[in-house]
């Protein structure tokens, strides 16, 4: 790493204090002179810290309710100055002037007010100017200040002033950089969305590749609190959906390892460390940079299963405080608070020149819809594992199949264009995790057009299938499960997922 600045002032001015107070005190430790206003130089005072107020700096009050604070020559200037350009280094002695060498600040909550049903003036308030501009001043000058945009980033900020006595290096300052402009990028287009009368839109690093842009429209808020970690990408989202939707589907705890749209690690279990155990055992490899979403506030005993995997977002309704500081302890790990909210009933999608529309799929069987057609009829725990396989391949990609037990995700294969391939690939999966399919469930998206399907698998050890039926060759594949022992359940609803 080169070019170091060391930070000597900051200006610390931030609606969410919450984990501020350890970044406070090593810029303290570090003698670094800290600039605040109104509430933020409050809290610091409160916490026996020395700090200016920038009023004294700009010889101007606080003026319009709070509404002009920051906007002055003397704190751009000192965020903006170029270290070393002389006419600059003139201008400041000259206006007296300091440098200021790190900006921390954060943006009025626009999109919590919006998703809060906030009234227009409410609205209209939550439009930050000053912080804006200085997040924008700061990030275009990153070559001599750092800059924070955001609550997320405090203990990371900590740790590297930490281990860096007081200095950030020129990658370091580039990349929060890089994260100030898409906070403000997002959060304009989030008003602007408002004021047009349409979603807001976030603009995203990238789409799935990086020669392709992408943008989210619609309000994230309401679907989570990000509480730490960088900036979810296209993919992240992609991958956040599909983990969400599927854990969704549980009542009790469950944990939802999902990799490329696909579930690599299901499991229920009576509570959610054990339900995460037997989840990733499925698959060991997987998971890597995958996603993960779970049922139950994230308690530390789990944090601390999960905490030596490199996974990129974990999912929870709520985090213990000393599990989410332990996970968070890894700056780029975004861990998302999940709220309750209305999903879409429709979903939509671009082909060609078009869209497609459709309802979203919230059909599961019922004991109505659903028949025992082999002679052979499963006991309560068999049935059990067979509805979990039914929830699971619901939830992957066509041609799909699964294997069950235990209420835990043994195998998957995904995505086949034949749907013995599909199988195949399952078990081969199995067998790789040495995963016993003794007395399995399989279930299957769509019918199975030929009885082969239910051959290899009795083959493997599987015991149970639940598939939708229809085909016109149902009964071959009904037959092969009286001869060999085995129950089959058709539910009438097919899961095609492309």
């Amino acid at each position: 790493m080169n070019n170091p600045v060391r930070i000597q002032t900051a200006l610390v001015s931030v609606y969410a204090k919450d984990g501020l107070e350890p970044l406070l005190r090593v810029l303290h430790q570090n003698n670094v002179t800290l600039l605040s206003t109104g509430g933020t130089e409050a809290y610091v005072r409160s916490l026996g810290i020395p700090v200016e107020r920038v009023e004294d700096l700009t010889g101007f009050p606080s003026i319009l309710g709070g509404r002009v604070k920051t906007l002055h020559p003397n704190v751009f200037g000192g965020i903006l100055a170029r270290r070393d350009v002389a006419e600059d280094k003139l201008q400041l002695e000259t206006h007296n002037i300091p440098t200021i060498d790190l900006v921390v600040v954060d943006l009025y909550p626009f999109e919590a007010t919006l998703a809060g049903g906030g009234s227009e003036e409410d609205l209209i308030e939550k439009i930050d100017i000053g912080g804006v501009s200085l997040l924008r001043a700061a990030a275009k000058n990153h070559a001599f200040t750092g800059v924070i945009s955001g609550q997320h980033q405090y203990s990371r900020l900590t740790a590297w002033l930490t281990a860096q006595e007081g200095v950030l290096f020129a990658e370091q300052r580039r990349s929060l950089a890089g994260e100030a402009f898409e906070v403000t990028s997002r959060y304009d287009s989030a008003i602007a969305g408002w004021m047009n009368g349409t979603s807001a839109s976030t603009p995203l690093r990238y789409g799935e590749n990086p020669h392709q842009t992408g943008t989210y429209k619609g309000l994230l808020n309401e679907v989570f609190t990000q509480r730490s970690g960088k900036a979810l990408s296209y993919n992240n989202l992609l991958d956040v959906d599909a983990a969400l939707s599927l854990v969704h589907e549980f009542d009790e705890p469950t944990v939802a390892i999902v990799k490329h749209n696909n579930a690599c690690g299901v499991a229920t279990r009576p509570t959610l460390h054990e339900a995460y155990a037997e989840a990733f055992s499925s698959d060991t490899q997987s998971p890597f940079g995958g996603v993960i979403a779970v049922n139950r506030p994230l308690d530390l005993l789990t944090a601390q299963a999960m905490h030596s995997l490199f996974f990129e977002v974990l999912l929870a309704p709520g985090f213990d405080e000393d599990a989410f500081a332990l996970l968070s302890s890894k700056a780029n790990r975004m861990l998302l608070d999940t709220h309750d909210f209305a999903w879409p009933k429709r979903q939509v999608r671009s082909v060609l020149n078009g869209v497609l529309e459709q309802d979203r799929n919230t059909a599961l069987s019922t004991p109505e819809s659903r028949k025992v057609v082999s002679h052979r009829a499963p006991n309560d725990s068999e049935l059990a594992d067979m509805l979990f396989a039914e929830k699971v391949v619901k939830h992957t990609r066509s041609n799909a199949i699964v294997l069950v037990k235990g209420q835990k995700l043994l195998a998957s294969g995904v995505g086949q264009t034949s749907r013995i391939d599909a199988l195949r690939q399952a078990i081969e999966k199995a067998r790789q995790f040495n995963q016993s399919l003794k007395g399995a469930a399989m279930a299957s998206d769509a019918f199975f057009p030929f009885p082969d399907c239910v051959d290899v698998a009795h083959q493997a050890g599987v015991d149970l299938v639940i598939h939708p039926g229809g085909s016109i060759r149902d009964q071959e594949s009904i037959t092969f499960c009286n001869e060999h022992g085995m129950a089959m359940i058709t539910t009438g609803i097919r899961h095609f997922k492309h």
